[in-house]
């Protein structure tokens, strides 16, 4: 990670102790400290870190004394550990939340007057608290886009998860990119040289791409409802029924001169011949015959 400090700049126990987290991650990203944006630089930021994927601002708050427990941050209340209020370095009374919103706006206005589109700038509140006291939970969101994060040198992890991930959308913010952001925020801009070196990218993917147009589905169309049959349908539908009735009876009339002529019909004077069977002579049987019988 790149960290360009103002020069000038006087940082308290908890912001060097929040530069030395950043130094120690392998994230690619590049963090201004100290940065004055606003008009005539009135406004000072605590922190902006640009990574690939976009824009986070930076408000870091550390403890007067060693204060250990369990952290209850609310937007529009006051901190408190343990049930204790919270006591911040800071002697200003302002929520943390607020100053980070104003931060966050200040920022995303001074990029847009540069021409710049800074895309959706997040911010987190990240709490140092003095190495060896332990404040949990370690991250809390306050709502979209605004975190909370503990974080010291001994105990940067949840640090570390927040800085590689807080902006999921598509790697963005090439090296020269970059470049003009700082210049536009009034801040050390590192070279092209180490912001290649540190993994930003030379040219934007996908950069000479025109950005995605969301398409509006077209309108459904219900069906008409159905129409009752016109009278030419009604015409037809009779005329079929014509034919068919008609067909009928043309086949009923061939069956019946059908039947009709296959009935059998009665005698008309024509002769019956019979056949007379002749008996066969009786079998000969030969007889004893005296001398001088007539009969024999």
């Amino acid at each position: 990670m790149l960290v360009k400090i103002r020069p000038g700049a006087q940082l308290s126990g908890a912001e060097q102790e929040f530069v030395d987290c950043l130094r120690s991650f392998p994230t690619t990203a590049f963090a201004a400290i100290d940065a004055h944006v606003g008009d005539n630089g009135t406004r000072q930021i605590d922190a902006v870190l640009i990574t690939p994927r976009g824009i986070t601002v930076v408000e870091v708050r550390g403890f007067r004394r060693r204060q250990s427990g369990i952290l209850s941050a609310q937007a529009d209340e006051p901190w408190t550990i343990s049930d204790t209020p919270a006591e911040f370095d800071d002697e200003s009374s302002a929520n943390p939340t607020e100053r980070l919103e104003q931060a966050v706006y200040a920022v995303k206005s001074k990029l847009e007057r540069a021409l710049i589109d800074p895309g959706h700038v997040c911010g987190v509140v990240a709490l140092i608290p003095l190495r060896g006291v332990v404040v949990r939970p370690a991250r809390t969101n306050l709502r979209s886009g605004i975190d909370v994060v503990v974080a010291n040198v001994p105990d940067a992890t949840e640090l570390r998860i927040y800085l590689e991930g807080f902006a999921a959308g598509p790697r963005s913010w090439s090296a020269d990119r970059v470049i003009s952001a700082a210049t536009a925020l009034g801040v050390t801009a590192p070279s092209r040289a180490e912001l290649l070196a540190d993994g930003f990218d030379e040219l934007a993917p996908h950069s000479h791409l025109p950005a995605d147009v969301p398409v509006t589905p077209a309108p459904r169309i219900p069906p008409p409802p159905p129409r009752g049959p016109s009278r030419t349908q009604h015409a037809a539908t009779w005329a079929v029924v014509a034919a068919a009735v008609i067909g009928m009876l043309v086949v009923f009339g061939v069956v019946a001169t059908a039947v009709a002529r296959d009935e059998p019909r009665p005698d008309s004077g024509q002769e019956t011949t019979s056949t007379t069977v002749t008996p066969s002579p009786p079998p000969y049987r030969p007889r004893d015959c005296y001398p001088f019988q007539t009969d024999c």
